[in-house]
């Protein structure tokens, strides 16, 4: 395989986004669906996670509940 055969993620959604046909536009549709949903699930996990971290005496730092909170998400979005 070329290098120039392959493409990261952004690469592959900005091709599509450039792409001037009417065929292409229920796979943007789609796309931006499916983005904005990734969004919202992101949004209410982390502050679903942060409340409770918030309402607790909790004998972590601020660092480690951080790092805490990007593991949870990461291991959700590799879950969707």
């Amino acid at each position: 395989m070329r290098l120039t055969d392959v493409a990261d993620p952004e690469t592959l959604l900005r091709l599509i986004q450039s792409v001037p046909s009417p065929k292409a536009e229920p796979i943007k549709l789609w796309l931006a669906k499916v983005g904005y949903e990734r969004i919202q699930l992101i949004t209410c996990s982390v502050s679903s996670l942060q409340t409770p971290a918030r309402s607790c005496l909790n004998p972590y730092s601020k660092t480690t509940l951080a790092a805490r909170l990007c593991r949870v998400l990461v291991r959700e979005c590799e879950a969707l």
